[in-house]
């Protein structure tokens, strides 16, 4: 055999191959595996799958080996005397002598012919003790506590607990239901003082507002003297939370959380398209919270946008198709709205008639829009734009939340530009039909009253009741976020799909049904494509971004169309931290 790299690799067994990868050989309950070095115990047991039962640790924050529940015994092999080579097994691995003493898995990291053992005798030993210790004045309220089925505390207890106490004392009382923000109430008597929400304000969200009290069995947690927990990203301590010491104001007692159903799906108001799961029943959203993906929103979201779903079951919202009879509007049939349309457009030059989209629409129902416009021969169609100050963290400049998608479907840099066009051909008499879909002209694109009364005909398609609703010609009512099945692309080039989690009131229609209906009416037009992934086919035969996609191969995280060389400010200081070491991210 010729003496190359590559025949010396062949010879050597997999064991000896670890370092020149930059990798080390550990055993985890009797087999050996190899991992990065640096990797902590607790991430190298979970790769594996073996769970290591925690409650202060968590892979995006610092590791502070508070609750000392990760315990595992470790040990290595024996030192050969002088002149003795070491034994080892037949694949080369050498014997493990087991320590004594058991060490926190979350803080400590692995190193070659490490040996770590998470079911011994020690360990489960340590583990129950650990239970007993943290149970000792945590009250016994699970029937009645919010945190009830989704309870760290309650979970491991019944795996690695004593199953009776043995505490015969009065437990410490500590204080209840406490506000210590807007959207955040403490039970302080549950707090098992992990440490993880006073960790999170000072490494992600920047607002170091939470710390410990009082010394000993004593310790409290609390907010600073002339402080609240009022940060845009306080609730995400309740995500973090293991037991039912912080829970949010908003869903405090108002649902169990074994009658909920989860739907992934995507946040709809900023560009960034935080990954989101849905909590719903009987067709109600009973609250948000954030999805994992390390490529768009880390664990976390703001609080602006987690709570933004209660207009969704508003009384504002519009359950059937309304016409105009004089002054005042009067409920229509689908068919009876649909015949009033054609007659009305089929009159009017295309040059006359503009169409106002928005970028809160998905990519499936703006090329629906796109194929309107060509199919009505109008040269006017724009988009309404969304800028405010970006927050540094996940709250992008951009509110619009399928801004890249639009200039995808739409084939434009600036789908955005020729709103002031419309405008002033609208105030100056020019355009005399004027179809909006999804936007309330008035609040959000400087319309005035005055220049709505101006065409003959304004169709509006719209969630809710509002000042374009109350002068339009027809208003057809539409689909909200978690009512649609579809597509958007966020400002980092990620195509991410909505999903569908809530049914639709009333006579309410998709989106996508009300732009092919419109399409068929108006044109004449056999249209027989009516469902997303339909219309989703056509768009990927039709546009290069997407070719070769469907809408059902998008994985829930979603997949990188283009790149469009915008970074998400959290994302970037949570790879700086994983690069120092400070967390496994």
């Amino acid at each position: 055999m010729s003496d190359t790299p590559s025949a010396i690799l062949e010879i050597k067994q997999p064991k000896d191959l670890a370092a020149a990868l930059g990798m080390v050989n550990v055993q985890i309950d009797g087999v050996w595996h190899q991992f990065p070095k640096g990797t902590r115990m607790i991430e190298a047991c979970r790769q594996v799958g073996v769970a290591v039962p925690h409650y202060c640790y968590h892979p995006k924050l610092t590791p502070s080996g508070n609750c000392r529940m990760c315990l595992v015994q470790i040990g290595n092999p024996p030192r050969p005397a002088p002149g003795q080579e070491p034994q080892r097994d037949a694949a080369g691995y050498e014997p493990i002598i087991w320590s004594p003493r058991a060490v926190i898995a979350c803080a400590n990291t692995v190193s070659e012919n490490l040996g770590i053992s998470t079911t011994s005798e020690l360990v489960e030993s340590c583990q129950a003790g650990v239970m007993e210790f943290l149970l000792i004045n945590h009250p016994l309220d699970c029937p009645i506590c919010d945190q009830a089925g989704e309870c760290r505390l309650q979970e491991t207890s019944v795996g690695h607990g004593r199953g009776a106490s043995r505490f015969v004392d009065m437990k410490v009382k500590k204080p209840k239901n406490v506000a210590i923000g807007p959207r955040i109430r403490l039970d302080d008597e549950r707090c098992i003082l992990c440490s993880r929400c006073i960790r999170f304000m000072d490494e992600v969200a920047g607002d170091s507002v939470l710390g410990f009290t009082q010394r000993g069995t004593h310790t409290t947690l609390t907010v600073h003297p002339g402080r609240l927990l009022d940060s845009n990203y306080s609730l995400n301590t309740v995500d973090l939370c293991p037991v039912g010491a912080l829970t949010a104001s908003d869903f405090r007692f108002q649902m169990r959380v074994w009658f909920l159903k989860e739907t992934p799906s995507i946040d709809v108001n900023c560009g960034n398209g935080s990954n989101i799961t849905l909590w719903t029943r009987e067709n109600t959203i009973h609250r948000i919270t954030p999805r994992r993906n390390n490529d768009v929103n880390s664990d976390w979201m703001p609080d602006s946008h987690r709570l933004n779903f209660h207009y969704i079951d508003s009384a504002e919202r519009l359950t059937e198709p309304l016409a105009k009879a004089g002054l005042q509007h009067r409920p229509a049939t689908w068919s009876e709205a649909l015949q009033i349309i054609a007659p009305q457009l089929k009159t009017v030059p295309p040059e006359q008639i503009a169409i106002i989209g928005s970028a809160r629409m998905t990519n499936e129902e703006l090329y629906l829009t796109r194929l309107l416009a060509t199919k009505l021969g109008t040269p006017h169609l724009a988009l309404v734009p969304r800028f405010a100050e970006p927050d540094g963290l996940l709250i992008a400049a951009d509110r619009n939340p399928n801004t890249t998608g639009a200039k995808l479907v739409l084939a434009t840099e600036d789908p955005y530009a020729g709103l002031d066009a419309i405008r002033s051909a609208v105030r100056g008499g020019d355009i005399t039909a004027l179809i909006v879909l999804g936007e309330d002209l008035i609040s959000d694109a400087e319309f005035t009253r005055s220049d709505l009364s101006k065409p003959t005909y304004l169709l509006l398609t719209h969630l809710l009741a509002n000042p374009t609703a109350a002068l339009a010609h027809l208003v057809l009512p539409a689909a909200a976020f978690s009512e649609k099945r579809g597509s958007m692309v966020n400002l980092s080039g990620r195509l991410q799909r909505l999903n569908r989690a809530t049914a639709l009131p009333g006579q309410a229609h998709d989106d996508c049904q009300i732009l092919c209906d419109l399409i068929r009416a108006i044109t004449g037009d056999e249209f027989a494509r009516t469902s997303s992934d339909e219309i989703f086919a056509e768009l990927a035969a039709t546009l290069p971004a997407f070719a070769g996609l469907s809408l059902a191969n998008i994985s829930p995280t979603g997949i990188p169309i283009i790149d469009t060389g915008y970074q998400i400010p959290l994302l970037s200081a949570e790879r700086a931290r994983i690069a120092a070491g400070l967390v496994n991210g």
